[in-house]
C-alpha cells in the first residue's frame, strides 16, 4: 500500500480517482511542517539558548565563566566598558550640577524681577518728583524775572544822534582859552556804544602836508593803519584828527595860511569841535607855531605850551617822538641795577635868550599877558649846584656852558648840549637827572624839557624836575611823583640833602616805574598815538574796544573712542574731588563793568605801576597799555576768591566754595607729532572734575593721521592748528578758551586728578600768580658774573615750569601782545625758554614769586619719545635766556620763595638730604 501510495504520488496523485485529494493533503502537511519548524526556531531556540547561557558557567572554575552574570565592578574591568562608565558618571554629575544651577538662577531671576519692579516704581516716583522740581524751578525763575523787571528799568541802546555836517548850534565861548569838554565838545557824536570811531585826515591832501617831517609823517601813517579805532567813514566819527607837525623850517607855511587850510577841512564845521590837532616833535627845537593860529574848539596835542595857551583837561601834553620809525634796542638800555651810579646827579645845558623863537612872531603871548614876569631863580640854581660840585661830598656833574654849539631853544629855556648819544652816555652814569624848567613860568612845558625827560627815563636816570608849575606829558592821568621828583625852585638848596636821603629800595622803585612809563607811553609812535586816543576816550567815558583774541583754526578730527581711566591717575581713595560736569561747559562770566566808570578808578589805574593795580581789571586800565585796547573787554577779570561757607569734610571736597562757587578751567596742551603720547595724556583727563574743555595746540605743520581716533573724555577737545612751530603758541589767547583759569600742561606730563584739583583750589586763592608743580630757581654765577638756571632739588625756588601750571588768561594777552617782541623772538630762536619768559613776566608785574604745590619736582613718562629738554644744549640755552631777559627788563624780576603749599591729604616725599626744608600747610 505504501508502494502504491508512493507510486500514486509520483504519478501526480492520478489514479483510482484519488489524486486531487492527495495533492491537497500533501500541501497542507508542508505548510504545517514549515509553520511548526518556524515556531520551534523562534520560541524554543531562545529558551534553550537562555538556559544554556545561565547553566553553562556553573563550573567550579569561576575564572572560566564567560556568559554568566557579573557585578558592576567586574564588568568595568573591561577597558572600553570602563570608559563608557566614566562618561556615564561624569554626565550624570554635570546634569545634577546644571539642574542645581538652573534652580539657583530661577531663584535669582525671581528676585531680580522683584527688584526691577521696585526700581520701576522708584523711577516713576523720581520722575514725578523731578517734574515737580522743574515746575518749582520754572515758577521761581518766572518770579525772579518779575521781581527783576519791577526793580530794573528796561534798557535799550540809545538812539545815536548825528548832527548835520554844517551844524553850528553851539555858541562859541568868549575865549578859546575857556574851552573845556562841556562847552567845546559835542558828546552827541560819541555815544557810549559807538566804539569811539576816529577819522584821520590825510595830510597829503592839503598844502601843509608837504612841509611835514617825512619821518614823523611816515610813522604817524603806519600807526594809523593798525589802530583799532580809526575809521574811514567820517560821517560816524567821534573825533577827527589832523597832523600838522613837526614842520620843516624852510617850507613852513605862514600862520595865516595854515589857519585857512585848517578851517577849510571838510568836517571842521565852522569851529573845529571834536577835532584834535597833533603837533609831534622829534627834536628839542620844535617851534610852537600853533599859538598864532585860531583853532576854535579843536583840541591841541603838542610838547610846548604857554600858560595862556594851555587848556587843562582839554589839551594834551605829548612826549617827543624820538624813535619815529624804529623800535628801541633793549640791549642798549642800561640795567636798573646797581641802584647807585657814578654821579649822584648830572646836568648839562646852556641858557640862551637871544635865539629866535616862535614867541617873537606876530601875535606873541607877551603882548597879551598883563603883569610882571615872575622871579628868575636860575642864578641861584647855578650857584648852589656849583657849590655842591665843588664840595666833593658826592660825585656830581653840572655844566652850564655847552662845549659845542647848543641846540636851539625858547627864551629862558635851558638848551640841550651835544648830540643825543653823548647825553645818553652821561645819563647812564647818573643816578638822578636834573631838569630845570624855563625861567619864564608862563612857559608851562617845552619840547626841550620833554626831551630831557624822555632821555632820563630811557636810560634809568630818575628825573628831578626843578619847577612845580611844569605840566609834564599826560600829567592829568599819570602820577609822576612815583617816577620823578618835582621840586620847587626855591628849594634848590635842599636838593642835595633830599637826593641823598632816598633809600635804595625807593630809588629802584622809582627807576622801575620810570622804565614802565617810558615803555608804555613814550618809546614808540604807536604808544604815543594810542595814549593820546586813550586820554580822549577816557575823558568822555567811552569803554575801550575789546582786546583781540587769537582765532582758533580747528583741525577736524574723529572722536568716539571711549576713554578708559588710568587707576594711577584717578584712584583717589575716599576723596570726592568734585563733580564731573555733565552739563554743557560753563564759561567764566564776562567782564561787565565797562560802563560803570568812576574818576577814582580811572585815575588809580592810569597811574598804576607794574604792580597789583596794574593787574586787576576792575576798571578800564587799558590806557597803561600801548595797543590802547588791551584788556577792558577781554571778557575776564581777576576776582579774589575767599574761603566762603565751604562747609567741612565732604562738603568742602564736593564744592569749590568761595565767592565764585562755580568755576571751571581749560587745559591747554602743546604737542608736536607725538600722537600716541598725546592720546594717552588725553585719556588720563577722563573724569577730571571742573574741566571745561581741552585745547590741543597742534604745533606741527603735518596734520594728525586721518585714521587717528581721539578719545571721548566727556568734554570738548579742540585741536587748534598753528601758523608756525613756535613754543609761544602755548600762551596765545585762543578765543576757544572761555575760562579765566588755564592749566598749561605738556603732552607727556603725568598728573593725578587729586593733584590737579588741589592746584586748581590753590590758584583760586591766588589768581594773580602762577601755581604749578615743578619748581626751579635762578642763581648768580660769581666766576662768570652772570645768571644761571638751576633745576636741582632745593628748599627755595623762583620759577614754576608751565609744563604743569595754572595761570590766568590775562597773562596770555600780556605775553602775546604786550611783552617785548625781543623775548618771543629768542624763544623762537632757541625753541626753548617760553616757561622762563612767562615767569619773568608775571613776577615783573606782580612783584610776587610763583606758588609751588605738592612735592613734585619732575614728571616721568616711561616710553615717551625724547623731549626737547633732554638735549645737551637745553640748560646752556636756558642760561642764555635768563641773562637776555634780564637785559630786556633791565633788572632781575624773579623773586625767591621758600613757600610751598601742600595738602594734608597728600603724603609728602622729600629726599633724605632735604628733610630740613620748611613746609607750609
Amino acid at each position: 500500500e505504501l508502494m502504491t501510495g508512493y507510486t500514486m504520488l509520483r504519478n501526480g496523485g492520478v489514479g483510482n480517482g484519488g489524486q486531487p485529494w492527495v495533492l491537497r493533503w500533501s500541501s497542507r502537511i508542508r505548510l504545517t511542517w514549515l509553520s511548526f519548524t518556524l515556531f520551534v526556531i523562534l520560541v524554543f531556540f531562545p529558551l534553550i539558548a537562555h538556559y544554556y547561557l545561565t547553566t553553562i558557567d556553573d563550573a567550579d572554575d569561576a575564572g572560566k565563566r564567560i556568559f554568566g552574570p557579573r557585578t558592576g565592578n567586574e564588568l568595568c574591568e573591561v577597558k572600553h566598558v570602563q570608559d563608557l562608565c566614566r562618561i556615564r558618571e561624569s554626565v550624570s554629575e554635570e546634569l545634577l550640577q546644571l539642574e542645581a544651577k538652573r534652580q539657583e538662577l530661577n531663584s535669582e531671576i525671581a528676585k531680580l524681577n522683584l527688584k526691577i519692579e521696585a526700581c520701576k516704581k522708584s523711577i516713576e516716583n523720581a520722575k514725578q518728583d523731578l517734574l515737580q522740581l522743574k515746575n518749582v524751578i520754572s515758577q521761581t525763575e518766572h518770579s525772579y524775572k518779575e521781581l527783576m523787571a519791577q526793580n530794573q528799568p528796561k534798557l535799550s541802546l540809545p538812539i545815536r544822534l548825528l548832527p548835520d555836517k554844517d551844524d553850528a548850534t553851539f555858541p562859541l565861548p568868549k575865549s578859546n582859552r575857556n574851552c573845556r569838554l562841556h562847552n567845546c565838545f559835542d558828546y552827541s557824536r560819541c555815544p557810549l556804544t559807538s566804539g569811539f570811531p576816529v577819522y584821520v585826515y590825510n595830510s597829503d591832501d592839503y598844502p601843509f602836508g608837504s612841509s611835514l617831517d617825512p619821518l614823523i609823517k611816515q610813522a604817524f601813517e603806519a600807526t594809523v593803519r593798525t589802530n583799532v579805532y580809526v575809521t574811514e567813514n567820517a560821517n560816524i566819527a567821534c573825533v577827527y584828527i589832523i597832523l600838522v607837525g613837526e614842520m620843516q623850517e624852510p617850507v613852513m607855511p605862514k600862520p595865516t595860511e595854515l589857519e585857512q587850510q585848517l578851517h577849510s577841512l571838510p568836517y571842521w564845521r565852522t569851529d573845529g569841535h571834536n577835532h584834535l590837532i597833533i603837533n609831534l616833535s622829534r627834536k628839542s627845537e620844535t617851534q610852537n607855531f600853533i599859538y598864532n593860529i585860531s583853532t576854535g574848539r579843536a583840541m591841541i596835542a603838542q610838547s610846548t605850551f604857554y600858560d595862556a595857551q594851555y587848556r587843562p583837561g582839554f589839551d594834551i601834553v605829548v612826549s617827543p617822538l624820538v624813535h619815529a620809525m624804529s623800535e628801541p634796542n633793549f640791549l642798549e638800555i642800561p640795567p636798573q641795577v646797581p641802584v647807585k651810579r657814578k654821579y649822584l646827579f648830572s646836568f648839562q645845558g646852556e641858557k640862551i635868550e637871544s635865539l629866535r623863537s616862535s614867541l617873537q612872531e606876530v601875535r606873541s603871548f607877551e603882548e597879551e599877558i598883563e603883569g610882571n614876569a615872575p622871579a628868575d631863580y636860575d642864578d641861584r640854581i647855578i650857584t648852589t649846584l656849583k657849590a655842591v660840585q665843588d664840595s666833593k661830598l658826592d660825585f656830581v656833574l653840572v655844566e652850564f656852558t655847552c662845549k659845542n654849539q647848543p641846540k636851539a631853544s625858547l627864551p629862558t629855556e635851558w638848551a640841550l648840549c651835544g648830540e643825543r648819544d653823548d647825553r645818553l652816555e652821561l645819563l647812564k652814569l647818573s643816578t638822578f637827572a636834573l631838569i630845570i624848567t624855563p625861567g619864564d613860568t608862563r612857559l608851562v612845558i617845552s619840547a626841550g624839557c620833554t626831551m630831557r625827560l624822555f632821555e632820563a627815563l630811557e636810560v634809568g636816570a630818575i628825573p628831578v624836575v626843578l619847577g612845580e608849575q611844569v605840566q609834564l606829558p599826560y600829567n592829568d592821568v599819570i602820577r609822576w611823583n612815583e617816577a620823578a621828583l618835582i621840586i620847587p625852585k626855591p628849594r634848590i638848596t635842599e636838593v642835595h640833602f633830599l637826593l641823598r636821603s632816598i633809600s635804595d629800595n625807593d630809588l629802584l622803585a622809582m627807576r622801575r616805574q620810570g622804565r614802565f612809563l617810558w615803555e608804555t607811553y613814550f618809546s614808540t609812535s604807536d604808544n604815543v598815538f594810542s595814549t593820546v586816543l586813550a586820554i580822549i576816550r577816557t575823558r568822555i567815558q567811552i569803554p575801550a574796544a575789546p582786546i583781540r583774541e587769537e582765532p582758533a583754526v580747528e583741525i577736524p578730527h574723529r572722536s568716539g573712542k571711549a576713554a578708559g581711566t588710568d587707576p594711577n591717575m584717578a584712584d583717589n581713595g575716599d576723596l570726592d574731588l568734585g563733580p564731573v560736569e555733565t552739563e554743557p561747559p560753563y564759561a567764566s562770566p564776562k567782564y561787565l563793568r565797562n560802563f560803570t566808570l568812576t574818576a577814582m578808578d580811572i585815575y588809580r589805574n592810569w597811574n598804576s605801576a607794574p604792580g597789583p593795580f596794574h593787574l586787576f581789571p576792575y576798571t578800564p586800565f587799558d590806557p597803561v597799555l600801548p595797543s590802547e585796547a588791551k584788556f577792558l573787554g577781554s571778557g575776564t577779570g581777576f576776582r579774589p576768591i575767599g574761603g566762603g561757607a565751604g562747609g567741612s569734610g565732604k562738603e568742602f571736597q564736593a564744592a569749590l566754595g568761595g565767592n565764585v562757587p562755580r568755576e571751571q578751567f581749560t587745559v591747554v596742551m602743546l604737542t608736536y607729532e607725538r600722537e600716541e603720547v598725546l592720546m594717552n595724556s588725553l585719556e588720563r583727563l577722563n573724569g577730571l572734575p571742573y574741566l571745561n574743555k581741552v585745547v590741543v595746540v597742534w604745533n606741527s605743520p603735518k596734520l594728525p593721521s586721518e585714521d587717528l581716533l581721539w578719545p571721548d573724555i566727556g568734554v570738548p577737545i579742540m585741536v587748534v592748528r598753528t601758523e608756525k612751530n613756535s613754543l609761544n603758541n602755548r600762551f596765545l589767547p585762543w578765543d576757544e578758551i572761555e575760562t579765566e583759569a588755564i592749566l598749561s600742561i605738556d603732552d607727556d606730563a603725568h598728573l593725578r586728578h587729586d593733584e590737579i584739583m588741589f592746584g586748581f583750589r590753590v590758584w583760586r586763592e591766588a589768581r594773580d600768580r602762577i601755581v604749578g608743580f615743578p619748581g626751579r630757581y635762578h642763581a648768580w654765577d660769581i666766576p662768570h658774573q652772570s645768571w644761571l638756571y638751576n633745576s636741582n632739588y632745593s628748599c627755595e625756588l623762583s620759577m614754576v615750569l608751565t609744563g604743569a601750571a595754572f595761570f590766568h588768561k590775562y597773562y596770555a594777552y600780556l605775553y602775546s601782545y604786550v611783552m617785548p617782541q625781543a623775548i618771543r623772538d629768542m624763544v623762537d630762536e632757541y625753541i626753548n625758554c617760553e616757561d622762563i619768559a612767562m615767569n619773568f613776566l608775571v613776577s615783573h608785574l606782580t612783584r610776587k614769586p610763583p606758588i609751588k604745590v605738592t612735592s613734585r619736582w619732575t614728571f616721568r613718562c616711561p616710553g615717551c619719545p625724547q623731549a626737547l629738554s633732554h638735549d645737551d644744549s637745553h640748560f646752556h640755552e636756558r642760561h642764555k635766556c635768563i641773562n637776555f631777559f634780564v637785559k630786556v627788563y633791565g633788572y632781575m624780576p624773579l623773586l625767591y620763595t621758600q613757600f610751598r603749599v601742600d595738602s594734608v591729604l597728600f603724603k609728602t616725599r622729600l629726599p633724605h638730604d632735604k628733610t630740613k626744608c620748611f613746609k607750609f600747610i
